[in-house]
């Protein structure tokens, strides 16, 4: 056991009661990460979306920065999901 899951078995042996099996516990904390890492990147996108929009809207010329800048936050769901196959994998 590792991270949360030792802390709380080393918990409950503090306490005497029997410390529970948590099935599938890695794959549990990976699921974990890598939604928490999606909603913070779709909050991300959110500003920079609307700030891409405005910015087009104004000079066309801003598509590209505007793209870049809206895709740079999914980077991180992208990573947190690699990190989770090299670790479970």
């Amino acid at each position: 056991m590792t991270g949360i899951s030792a802390v709380l078995a080393a918990v409950l042996q503090a306490e005497g009661a029997a410390a529970p099996a948590i099935p599938n516990a890695p794959l549990a904390f990976a699921a974990l990460a890598v939604g928490l890492a999606a909603i913070g990147a779709g909050y991300a996108e959110r500003g920079i979306g609307a700030a891409a929009v405005g910015a087009i809207a104004e000079d066309e010329s801003m598509f590209g920065r505007g793209l870049i800048l809206t895709v740079l936050p999914e980077t991180i769901v992208i990573l947190a999901l690699v990190v989770v196959f090299l670790t479970l994998g």
